[in-house]
């Protein structure tokens, strides 16, 4: 309960800090940008935990507390961009944002903002489904290896993620500091993964107690 009561009231804190400095009329804009780059901040240091064992020679353990709190309090901050970005153009027909209306039909949308919103979708089905399962119940449930299967959805939903926002920078036009701050959270957390995967190969990393 601590690690949640420090995360969640350092999480809001930088939210609502990222929110007032966003210059826009548009609320659920700014709502959608804060979520958005805490949650990727959360999830970049969640993924991290792994990483940083595996440049000193050491395996993390499958599940560890402090990690999976980081990881639900991204998941939660991920939900709640999906839920104000929805909202955020075409005047609240959330469909639109996947399907494009042509004589009379629905079709999907392949320029770039639906893919985007594609991108966006998927990563966040994938973000819902580790914050379910990030808990003892079901680890215990699961067992660990189907457990593990399940969260080694983790690069995917990276992947995705990254896609993403990268596309919105181009879709909207983002400022210059936006797109240095997505870049810098994007090489962060490849170099970190790239080095654990070559870690992983090497087979010199032992299990954490």
């Amino acid at each position: 309960m601590r690690n949640h009561l420090v995360l969640g009231v350092s999480s809001l804190a930088a939210a609502s800090a990222v929110f007032g400095a966003i210059e826009s009329s548009d609320t659920l804009f700014r709502v959608s940008m804060a979520t958005a780059y805490v949650g990727l901040v959360l999830f970049t240091i969640t993924l991290g935990f792994g990483s940083v064992a595996a440049l000193r020679g050491r395996r993390y353990p499958v599940s560890t507390d402090i990690r999976r709190d980081f990881g639900i309090w991204s998941g939660l901050f991920a939900t709640a961009h999906v839920v104000a970005g929805l909202q955020v153009h075409l005047k609240g027909k959330m469909w639109e944002y996947f399907v494009r209306p042509t004589k009379g039909l629905l079709l999907p949308r392949i320029d770039p903002f639906g893919a985007a919103n594609y991108t966006g979708l998927a990563a966040g089905l994938i973000l819902v489904a580790l914050l379910v399962t990030s808990n003892d119940a079901s680890l215990r449930g699961l067992g660990s290896s189907r457990w593990r299967s399940v969260h080694e959805l983790t690069p995917w939903a990276l992947a995705l993620t990254l896609v993403h926002a990268a596309t919105y920078q181009l879709v909207e036009s983002r400022p210059f500091g936006y797109v240095v701050l997505l870049a810098a959270l994007a090489v962060t957390v490849v170099c970190l993964r790239l080095a654990r995967a070559r870690s992983a190969r090497s087979g010199d990393g032992i299990r954490l107690p």
